[in-house]
């Protein structure tokens, strides 16, 4: 104050501005404590971590945690001289690492650290104690080290497979060889004890959600027959309790929303038709479209048309699918070129699905008694925007191929599905019970499906009327139930006649066949 009176009564200006400096210092110097008072500040030591005798092992969560929450930091000071600076000591702040010693340090998604902080992590592990400094380089705390600080933990990571390409290979090497890695499954056996863990999954889900209704008897029952059909295979059981767990809060909002008190077995499947997956959502609406716009039919019969069924699902980490059905159109042609015939197929495919189309050639070949290099074989995916991956769809292209090239119709009414082997052996594939559902939901009569995919058959009670189920083994099963009109029972017969031989013993390789030895000793020539 005296010195803006000086200054006005003066005019220099100068005296107000050093009055103003004078009285920062000075109230920096007091709010911050004396001199006397820093000097004991710094013999004060600072408590990182507390251990009692009786505590329990602490269990950190260290998930998502950048370094400095991770590894320790030193604080930054912005009053640095001037006896205004903190004790460097005083800023120190334990990590996670020292905060589970002697506990257990929990890291989801282990992946996500950056690959230095994985390194740090290492050295935590193998040294068992890890010193503390500041975390930025911009920071003051980047000036102080402490000694190694004692972190003694058991460190348990989790992650999906792609978290291995994003591990330090150390790191995981460490990981392997002092611990173990566990592939968690995604089933468990479809038990009475199994089942009552179900049953007390939904009290604990109605409980912690704290506004839905209970459960009565026959609801509780649906959802554990949604988990049998998430499973996917029979006498199993879905672990997959968070996709459950929605399931159960969208059933309860059916019933809050209705003023139901209770919540029924109707309110489950009707949360089963609301709570579907954003694929399942478009692959419904893909199925209306061709239905509107006749992609497919499902009545008569045409030559080299074939009515496949694909699964879609954009998340591996989702238990659930969403069937299709995937018209297949062949057409085969007089050769393009003089030296030899092609299998050009067209519909995005993925490596997987080019492979099964190139084995083609090779059961035509086996079974056909055919040549085909003197003809070029055209095949057609249609409405595959999203592209086609797998070999799922190798009954169907082999059918559609032999139909036109035998000019035998096929039955528009069946939907099929299944791997081939290049020795015409069915083979089981997956989603099998959403691509039946599929086949039912566009109209279909009839689905084969390979027959080591009959337990795994987990259709809705709605479904089980409207369609006819067929096993089959062989390519001979499959064109029995597809193929109708004239040339049917001729091309089987041919079937039979070229079916290629079993092999019923080991093949001996060259370098494997033992040279012929006399029985008698060579005698010496003369």
């Amino acid at each position: 104050t005296l010195s803006l009176i000086g200054a006005m009564v003066t005019g220099h200006l100068e005296y107000a501005i050093f009055g103003v400096i004078a009285a920062v210092m000075v109230y920096l110097i007091v709010a911050r404590g004396g001199f006397s008072q820093r000097r004991e500040l710094q013999m004060i030591p600072k408590l990182l971590v507390s251990h009692e005798k009786n505590d329990v092992p602490p269990f950190i969560d260290a998930t998502a945690a950048h370094s400095g929450a991770l590894l320790g930091d030193v604080r930054h000071d912005p009053f640095q001289s001037a006896g205004l600076e903190t004790p460097p000591h005083q800023l120190v702040e334990a990590g996670a690492i020292h905060r589970a010693h002697k506990g257990v340090l929990y890291i989801d998604e282990i992946n996500t650290l950056s690959l230095p902080s994985q390194q740090h992590l290492l050295t935590a592990i193998q040294e068992k104690k890890f010193q503390i400094t500041g975390q930025s380089e911009r920071s003051f705390g980047a000036m102080v080290k402490t000694e190694p600080a004692p972190c003694d933990f058991i460190l348990v990571s989790a992650g999906n497979l792609d978290a291995l390409n994003g591990m330090h290979p150390a790191l995981r090497s460490r990981i392997r060889g002092y611990g173990y890695e566990s592939y968690l499954l995604s089933v468990m056996d479809d038990t009475q004890a199994n089942r009552e863990k179900l049953i007390r999954f939904v009290a604990q889900e109605v409980k912690k959600d704290g506004k839905i209704h209970h459960f009565n008897k026959e609801a509780v029952a649906e959802v554990i027959h949604e988990a049998q059909r998430r499973a996917g295979r029979k006498g199993k059981l879905s672990l997959r309790l968070r996709e459950l767990g929605g399931l159960i809060r969208v059933a309860g909002d059916i019933a809050y929303e209705k003023g139901d008190k209770i919540i029924t077995q109707q309110h489950v499947i009707e949360a089963k038709r609301i709570a579907r997956s954003l694929e399942q959502q478009v692959s419904d609406r893909a199925l209306e479209s061709q239905k509107s716009y006749r992609s497919f039919r499902t009545l008569g019969e045409e030559v080299g048309v074939v009515n496949g069924l694909a699964v879609h699902s954009a998340d591996p980490s989702m238990s659930e699918f969403s069937g299709l059905v995937l018209p297949i159109v062949a057409e085969v042609t007089p050769a393009g070129s003089q030296s030899e015939g092609k299998v050009i197929a067209t519909g995005k495919l993925g490596d997987i699905a080019k492979e099964s189309v190139q084995n083609i050639s090779a059961i035509i070949k086996k079974y056909m008694g055919r040549d085909i290099s003197k003809h070029d074989i055209h095949i057609q995916f249609i409405g595959t925007y999203e592209g086609v991956e797998g070999d799922s769809a190798s009954i169907s292209l082999i059918t559609a191929v032999i139909s036109a090239m035998e000019n035998v119709p096929v039955r528009q009414d069946v939907a099929m599905t299944g791997s081939i082997s290049i020795r015409g052996t069915v083979l089981p594939i997956g989603g099998v019970t959403a691509k039946i559902e599929a086949a039912a939901e566009a109209g279909m009569k009839t689905v084969i499906i390979p027959k080591a995919n009959l337990n795994d058959v987990l259709i809705e009670d709605k479904y089980k009327k409207i369609i006819e189920i067929i096993p089959v083994e062989t390519l001979t099963d499959v064109l029995q139930t597809a193929l109708v009109g004239n040339g049917k029972e001729e091309l089987l017969r041919k079937l039979k006649e070229m079916r290629p031989p079993k092999i019923i013993g080991k093949v001996e390789l060259e370098s494997e066949r033992k040279k012929p030895t006399s029985l008698h000793p060579e005698e010496p020539r003369k």
